[in-house]
C-alpha cells in the first residue's frame, strides 16, 4: 500500500533530507588518504546529533554503524572500520537520519584525491543515471518509468545495473512502498501520486551487475571485483516536476574548495 504525505508532511522530510545533505557535507571536508571510513562515521554521529537527530542507520536491523562506508568494489552497507583511506579509491557513503519522527536518506559517492579517468566516468554516469530518473517521478507515471530511465542511461556508458538492490518509498519509516529498482520497462510497475515520497538510488557497477554478500551479513560486493558507484536522492512526487528533497550543492561547495 501507497502512502501519500500532506504538503505539510513533505516539509517534514525537506527537513530530515536536508539535514542528511548537510551531514554528507560535513564527512566530505573529512574525505583524504589516510583516513578511516570507522573517523567518517563518528563525524557523522557527532554532527546528526548535535542537530537533535537519530543516527536512522544505527542498530537498524542490528546494523553497527552510524554510515554505510563502500569503499571501491563494495555496493552498499559497508561498515566503517579501521580501513584506511588510500589515493584513488572510491568511497560511498550513505546516510539516514530521524528528525521529528521523519527518516531521511541519501547516499553520494565521493572520489579520494585524485582518482583514475575511468573511475570518474563511473561517478557521472551514475549521477546521470539518477538525475534521468529524478525528472520521471511524476504524478501520473509509473515506477517502471523511473526504472527504465535510470537503466538506460547507465548502460549507455557500457556500465551494469545492479538487480539485487533496490530504492524505496520514505516516511515514518525508512523503507516504505513501493520499491524502486534502477531498472524495468517503461509503463510498468504502480502509478504514482502527488505526495509519494521514494529514494532513488542507482548502484552502478563498472564491470558485470552481479553481486555477492560478505561473511559480515552486510557489505555488498561486486562478484568481480570491479567499482561500484552509488548516488541517492529522496524525492516528492509531484504533479508537473519532481520535489527533490535532497540536495548535493552542500557537498559540491566543500568539494570546489578542495
Amino acid at each position: 500500500m501507497l502512502y501519500y504525505k500532506t504538503d505539510e508532511e513533505v516539509g517534514l522530510l525537506r527537513e530530515s533530507n536536508l539535514l542528511v545533505s548537510e551531514t554528507l557535507a560535513e564527512i566530505a571536508r573529512h574525505i583524504q588518504p589516510g583516513v578511516t571510513t570507522l573517523y567518517l562515521d563518528q563525524i557523522a554521529e557527532t554532527f546528526i546529533r548535535d542537530h537533535h537527530a537519530i543516527p536512522a542507520f544505527k542498530g537498524y536491523g542490528g546494523f553497527p554503524k552510524c554510515l554505510c562506508t563502500s569503499v571501491n568494489d563494495e555496493v552498499v552497507h559497508g561498515i566503517p572500520s579501521g580501513y584506511i583511506l588510500k589515493e584513488g579509491d572510491i568511497i560511498s557513503i550513505d546516510c539516514g537520519v530521524i528528525l521529528n519522527d521523519w527518516y531521511g536518506d541519501s547516499a553520494y559517492t565521493f572520489p579520494v584525491g585524485v582518482i583514475s579517468d575511468e573511475l570518474k566516468r563511473l561517478l557521472d554516469f551514475t549521477r546521470a543515471s539518477l538525475e534521468e530518473g529524478v525528472k520521471a517521478a511524476v504524478a501520473g507515471n509509473r515506477v517502471g518509468d523511473i526504472s527504465s530511465a535510470v537503466q538506460t542511461m547507465a548502460e549507455s556508458g557500457g556500465f551494469s545495473v545492479v538487480r539485487e538492490l533496490v530504492g524505496h518509498g520514505l516516511g515514518k519509516k525508512l523503507h516504505e512502498a513501493p520499491e524502486v529498482p534502477n531498472f524495468g520497462r517503461k509503463g510498468t510497475g504502480p502509478k504514482m501520486g502527488k505526495g509519494l515520497v521514494i529514494c532513488i538510488e542507482p548502484m552502478i557497477n563498472l564491470g558485470k551487475k552481479e553481486t555477492v554478500q560478505m561473511r559480515d551479513g552486510w557489505t555488498i560486493k561486486t562478484a568481480d571485483g570491479k567499482p561500484s558507484a552509488h548516488f541517492e536522492y529522496a524525492v516528492a512526487v509531484n504533479r508537473e516536476k519532481p520535489d527533490v528533497l535532497t540536495t548535493f550543492q552542500f557537498i559540491e561547495e566543500v568539494l570546489n574548495k578542495m
